[in-house]
């Protein structure tokens, strides 16, 4: 569990501070770029469907859970648009609440008492 952890850290601290470069070399314009190298049809708009494939994955699984409740739905979307660094957070608390125990994390309290 501590590998994991400073895996979610190490992950956490080089998307954010290579997100910063990113912003402050080019600025907030994510969306124009991503959804025009989709439209051009090459390597890097598959790259964009791909991730965001993978993050539609994230939020629908955080979104399950959290049972789908109004909560799991925000907490969902923030998966979704919050990316690497939102669900390392997430999973970072997950497991110091479920004290290390994977089927908690994974799963979610009230299912593994199942």
């Amino acid at each position: 569990m501590v590998i994991f952890r400073i895996l979610l850290v190490a992950i956490l601290m080089s998307v954010s501070a290579y997100t910063v470069v990113v912003i402050s070399d080019h600025g907030l314009g994510l969306f124009e770029v991503f959804f025009s190298d989709i439209r051009a049809m090459a390597w890097p708009g598959q790259f964009n469907v791909d991730f965001m494939s993978m993050l539609a994955l994230s939020g629908l699984w955080l979104a399950w859970r959290h049972h789908f409740s109004a909560v799991g739905v925000v907490v969902g979307v923030l998966g979704f648009f919050g990316g690497a660094p939102f669900l390392c957070v997430y999973l970072l608390l997950a497991s110091f609440n479920a004290k290390g125990d994977m089927h908690e994390i994974l799963l979610g309290k009230t299912r593994t008492n199942q």
